[in-house]
């Protein structure tokens, strides 16, 4: 390997160059550095201020001192931590040392992002996402609403089973009275029975279908306060406002829906459907002959089963009807910006990437200086310092050699004076 007339080897001189000219990159660098270090500390403390704003319900002066303190603390933190682990944690040289740094450097910027990523999240993308709480909530309402409706219009539908078994009542009552059905023309004893039923289902249905107009008109007014909490989520000005009226709206669109679970049938068509075989009074047979008064037991025997069989049949499609999944509890639970962009940070990964940036960039800085530092010591290593001297250094030394000597002239002519000035011994006796 070639050496050069200094005796330092190629690539010794090549490394040393390079460590000279990095060097002097990281003395220009090392002029702005501060100041741009506290140029994102000020703003990281800018959205702070305005998240820890947002958390806060008061206005009031010590409101606004408490906001600014925390901002300042949180810009000063930033600061002087990224401060020191620019200058210390390039400066390692062993390995625990250095590992030791990049463990602090790690809990330090978790720390920074628990006291101030988040509150900058909040400041960037709050709005959004409280905006994104309120759809959520109104999604859940209108699968709520949607629901209620459902298991109403399920029990409506009941309304047709129950209108069969009355018709079938009815013709078995027509039978019955022409004497087709035991025999016995006009309205005796199973008449009476076949009639009674056809009443109770009658009235059934017609309760049936009053409810039917109220489930309309609480289905419509349902959609209509959907369509104002849509509005709200997404209309101009600030969302605390909105979430104000918002809440109001909830409220009325709750009470609505709880009417629509009142409003369904099925309940009452199951308890009718049990009631139906078991309120049956037998009347007294009234057939002249015993002949005409067995007919007409077996007849009464054969409307009871004909009874419950219709009653399990109603029993049962009122039981599909109830076994249907009831409607989410659906509640507006008012929430702040801050607690929103943290519920809902996967919608906003930007704002929370910016957020985490702003605070950690300088760590980038410093591993940057530490690789920086490391070369440059890979370039001076095993080197003597008479060797790593350039023309600058020697310059200096030798300009430092001249003061040195001057002052060193100097302070010998000051001590040749003082001993000059000294008045010489009379060395004379009196005459």
């Amino acid at each position: 390997m070639s050496e050069t007339k200094s005796g330092l080897t190629a690539e010794e001189a090549k490394g040393l160059r390079t460590a000279k000219e990095l060097e002097g990159h990281l003395r220009w660098l090392d002029s702005f550095t501060s100041a741009a270090l506290g140029v994102l500390a000020v703003a990281s403390g800018i959205y702070t201020y305005l998240g820890v704003s947002s958390l806060l319900e008061d206005n009031g002066a010590i409101t606004f001192i408490a906001a600014v303190a925390y901002s300042i603390a949180v810009s000063v933190g930033i600061f002087v931590f990224w401060s020191y682990m620019l200058r210390l944690l390039p400066a390692m040289r062993t390995a625990g040392g250095f590992i030791g740094l990049t463990v602090a450097t790690v809990v330090g910027s978790l720390a920074i992002i628990a006291m101030s990523s988040w509150l900058n999240a909040a400041a960037l993308a709050g709005s959004a996402a409280v905006e994104q709480h309120l759809e959520n909530t109104v999604r859940d309402y209108q699968q709520s609403l949607e629901q209620a409706h459902d298991i109403a219009l399920g029990g409506q539908a009941l309304g047709r089973e129950v209108e069969r078994a009355r018709q079938s009542f009815e013709e078995l009552a027509a039978l019955e009275q022409s004497g087709d059905l035991s025999g016995t023309a006009g309205r005796g004893a199973v008449f009476r029975v076949l009639t009674q039923k056809s009443e109770e289902l009658r009235n059934l249905e017609e309760q049936i279908a009053a409810q039917q107009p109220l489930i309309e008109e609480a289905f419509e007014r349902g959609n209509a306060i959907l369509a104002r909490m849509r509005e709200l989520t997404v209309a101009p000005g600030p969302v605390d406002l909105r979430s104000v009226q918002f809440s109001e709206e909830s409220v009325k669109l709750a009470g609505v829906i709880s009417q629509l679970n009142q409003y369904s049938v099925a309940p009452l068509v199951a308890r009718a459907a049990e009631d139906l075989p078991a309120s049956v009074v037998l009347p007294e047979l009234d057939g002249r002959s015993t002949s005409v008064r067995d007919a007409q037991s077996a007849t009464i025997t054969s409307v009871l089963n004909a009874l419950d069989q219709r009653s399990r049949t109603l029993r049962t499609a009122a039981e599909e009807v109830l076994a249907m999944e009831p409607p989410i509890q659906t509640a507006y639970n008012p929430i702040s910006r801050a607690d929103a962009v943290v519920r809902y940070a996967g919608n906003f990964a930007p704002s929370w990437a910016g957020a985490i940036a702003i605070d950690l960039l300088p760590a980038v800085l410093v591993f940057v200086l530490a690789i920086t530092q490391a070369a440059i010591r890979s370039g001076r290593d095993g080197m003597s310092i008479e060797e790593t001297l350039t023309l600058a250094d020697l310059k200096a030394a030798m300009n430092a050699m001249k003061d040195v000597e001057i002052t060193m002239g100097a302070a010998d002519a000051a001590l040749q004076e003082r001993a000059s000035a000294k008045p010489e011994p009379d060395k004379g006796g009196a005459g």
